[in-house]
């Protein structure tokens, strides 16, 4: 029988992360070794995290607004700073609200938002099939649905003028930024949800010119983005004919822009 890893030495774990690299690594030392069963599994999931990879794929699971995601080897890592924009949005919405999270990833906005308004309808969507498949894994889990394909495309027509909150982490890296991103999100984690064009605002204006036939009256998008690119982002969300805002944290460097379809 296998040494269980509690046998294992942390701090030689926290030796090896921290010469790797990893500027958290007591603390990564400690998920590592919650997480493992056997030492032979620790062995393996050390050497995967020194050898780049995001720690979330190697613990298979990323922790978000104080819940456990799943996360697939090469599927976007929900970001803290995101968490703002989930709040923002619990603060727009209802409980029993129908949510959509578009570029949904693993599905954590939409997951999250859900958990924070107790009840809702919740809808996901992405185009990366390795997403979709971990978004299944998070999302059906509280009764939600999750659709393959290009942004709203496959989102059934019974959501017209029914969405009360639209949320979309889309990409918005602009494509020569991308090369200068971390290697774990650079090498490790899919180009079409970190790639967004020219000027990075390619997918944000196709989900802000979708959004309307989508959104109820007096419904809601929110897009998070960076306060450079705000003002494009808002400038988009206004051309669909949304009434935009700009929210910021400075504690958590996000920017959210919230689009408002008139209640009229």
């Amino acid at each position: 029988m296998s040494a269980p890893p509690s046998s294992v030495s942390p701090s030689v774990v926290v030796a090896r992360l921290r010469a790797a690299g990893c500027v958290f690594a007591e603390d990564e030392a400690r998920l590592l070794l919650a997480e493992a069963r056997t030492p032979g599994d620790l062995a393996a999931m050390v050497e995967r995290r020194v050898a780049g990879l995001p720690l979330e794929h190697v613990l298979g699971w990323a922790e978000f607004c104080g819940l456990r995601i799943a996360v697939d080897p090469g599927v976007f890592v929900p970001r803290r700073r995101t968490e703002f924009l989930v709040r923002e949005a619990a603060a727009l919405a209802r409980p029993g609200a129908v949510i959509v999270d578009l570029c949904c990833g693993s599905g954590a906005l939409g997951v999250a938002l859900a958990a924070a308004l107790g009840r809702a309808e919740l809808h996901a969507a992405d185009i990366d099939p390795a997403a979709v498949r971990c978004a299944r894994r998070n999302v059906e889990a509280g009764g939600g649905l999750v659709y393959e394909g290009d942004l709203d495309e496959p989102l059934p027509p019974s959501l017209h003028g029914r969405v009360d909150v639209l949320v979309a982490n889309a990409p918005y890296v602009p494509t020569e930024a991308v090369r200068l991103m971390p290697p774990e999100a650079r090498d490790h984690e899919a180009r079409v949800a970190l790639d967004g064009g020219a000027d990075g605002l390619d997918v944000q204006r196709r989900v802000a010119a979708a959004a309307p036939r989508w959104l109820a009256p007096g419904g809601s998008l929110l897009i998070e983005t960076s306060a450079r690119q705000a003002p494009l982002t808002v400038a988009a969300i206004a051309a669909a004919g949304l009434v935009p805002r700009v929210v910021t944290s400075e504690e958590a460097d996000a920017t959210v822009v919230i689009g408002v379809r008139s209640a009229s």
